[in-house]
Parts: C-alpha cells; structure tokens; sequence
C-alpha cells in the first residue's frame, strides 16, 4: 500500500511554498478575507493562527510536501511566517 512519504514530492522552492501555504492560510483561516500580509508577518502576533491552526498548518505541511515534522520542530522559527515555513519545509524535503 502506497503512503504520502512513498510518492515523490516535486522539486519546489521557497516561492512556491509561500504561495501554497498562503492559500491555505487564505481559505481556512481568513476566510476570504483580505488577507495582504507579508511573508514575515508573524502568525501568532497578528493572531491569524491559535494553536488549533497551527496543529491543522503541520498536518497541510506534513500531507503535501510529504514530510514530518517532528514535535521539536514545533517552533515558531519554523512556523510563525511565510518565510518560516519555507525556509522550513525547504530544509526537510532537501534533508
């Protein structure tokens, strides 16, 4: 039986990780809202995310760039921005 980490991810960049987490962002969480932010604007600052969303942005994370992220990895160095997340991700699908 094939498993997400079985299929291989595309070769992404950090563009296109901010522009599909944006989206995700945009549509479950602003709701259609405007959502004009910039990429290191912090999500718990500007209270975008609680801690349900970011528990709901590590599952989007980890089912569509095939990745884990680790409980350790919780951090928001890894998860608090646009920049973060890339940044994030791009060092996992390349470890």
């Amino acid at each position: 039986m094939a498993t997400a980490t079985d299929t291989p991810v595309p070769a992404i960049d950090a563009a296109t990780v901010k522009s599909t987490v944006r989206r995700y962002i945009d549509d479950y969480f602003l709701m259609g809202a405007d959502g004009h932010y910039a990429d290191d604007t912090s999500f718990m600052d500007t209270q975008m995310l609680d801690s349900t969303g970011f528990l709901e942005l590590v599952q989007f994370i980890e089912e569509t760039y095939a990745i884990k992220v680790d409980d350790t990895e919780m951090v928001p160095e890894n998860l608090d921005s646009l920049d973060a997340v890339s940044a994030y991700v791009l060092r996992k699908v390349a470890a």
